[in-house]
């Protein structure tokens, strides 16, 4: 890897399988790629940065079809192909119009083989950024340490750190997410969670007084141990960004909600975008937001996201409306 890229994440990427339908009913289910840091990943290159991923997949056509989709999108992939493990596959159940559901059958995949070497040479590239989530953390001890050693060599080479908490339930208990996510925090410059994952990093417990202030004195305690900003993503009720200044505040935009799925990896994209671009705190909540309502409003993971040319189209015509 040559040039050093504006952004490097990694972790790992699998096959979604997607249902329009309960899964016990059968029915047609289409091909997919997923995973948090690849949708970021992709909502920062199609922004116009220059991104590079690092991961791991089996011998298969499953990882094949990964390396592929993330190449077209002009994503350069660092990737050890494991030629004992499989890649990971999920898939997604549309239960209802307000309901999905995932199952993933990921254990001991290629993707959970992660080790610090997998990413070290990625990290000599000297990316601007490098984005981690908690999804990585918790895939096995390997990852865990690669992500760990990932964090605190760009915190001492400079680089901007931004961790999204990213917290899944199938994959580890709370308890096991805050302990490693506690520490590893302090060597984020951007820490981004949803307002129930707070309480996974920082000190203190969401409970008592209004929901409002248990946010400013968890986010308060992130930036008391050195995090620059605590970005903070609360769905269709918009998001808010903590720094040592004060607290920014930003809606999300209006528009008929279709999908949720990587809602919160866009709106990370659109916001890390800004920062590449040097954008200040309210210039990144608002693309951030757009971008949410890219991702929620068309269909997929991350298919629907936009080029830097559309990021004005939501919002300037009525809705329901055909550009001509």
């Amino acid at each position: 890897m040559s040039a050093a890229p504006d952004l490097l994440t990694f972790g790992e990427s699998m096959v979604s399988l997607r249902s329009t339908g309960p899964l016990s009913a059968g029915g047609s289910l289409s091909m997919h790629v997923a995973g948090a840091e690849s949708n970021v990943a992709v909502g920062v290159a199609r922004l116009g940065h220059s991104v590079a991923w690092a991961g791991v997949v089996g011998a298969d056509p499953h990882g094949e079809y990964i390396l592929r989709q993330l190449r077209s999108e002009r994503i350069a992939t660092q990737c050890r192909v494991d030629e004992a493990r499989s890649t990971g596959v999920m898939f997604l159940e549309q239960r209802t119009a307000d309901l999905s559901r995932v199952f993933y059958y990921r254990a001991g995949s290629a993707g959970s083989t992660l080790t610090r070497e997998d990413v070290d040479g990625a990290l000599s590239a000297g990316p601007r950024v490098l984005h981690l989530t908690g999804i990585t953390a918790a895939l096995s001890p390997e990852a865990r340490d690669a992500v760990e050693y990932a964090a605190k060599r760009a915190a001492a080479e400079g680089i901007v750190v931004s961790l999204d908490v990213n917290y899944r339930s199938r994959l580890w208990s709370r308890g096991e997410a805050r302990a490693v996510l506690a520490p590893l925090a302090r060597h984020a410059d951007i820490l981004i969670a949803s307002d129930d994952e707070l309480d996974l990093v920082a000190s203190g417990t969401l409970g008592g007084g209004s929901s409002g202030d248990a946010e400013t004195a968890l986010a308060a305690s992130l930036l008391e141990q050195g995090v620059g900003e605590v970005v903070v993503k609360r769905g269709a009720a918009g998001a808010g960004v903590h720094t040592a200044s004060g607290r920014i505040e930003a809606p999300a935009l209006t528009v008929t909600s279709i999908d949720t799925v990587g809602a919160g990896d866009a709106f990370t994209a659109g916001y890390l975008s800004a920062l590449l671009d040097g954008g200040d705190v309210a210039g990144r909540l608002q693309r951030g937001s757009i971008m949410g309502a890219f991702a929620v409003s068309t269909a997929g993971d991350w298919e629907g996201l936009p080029g830097r040319n559309e990021l004005a189209m939501l919002g300037a015509t009525a809705s329901g409306t055909t550009q001509r």
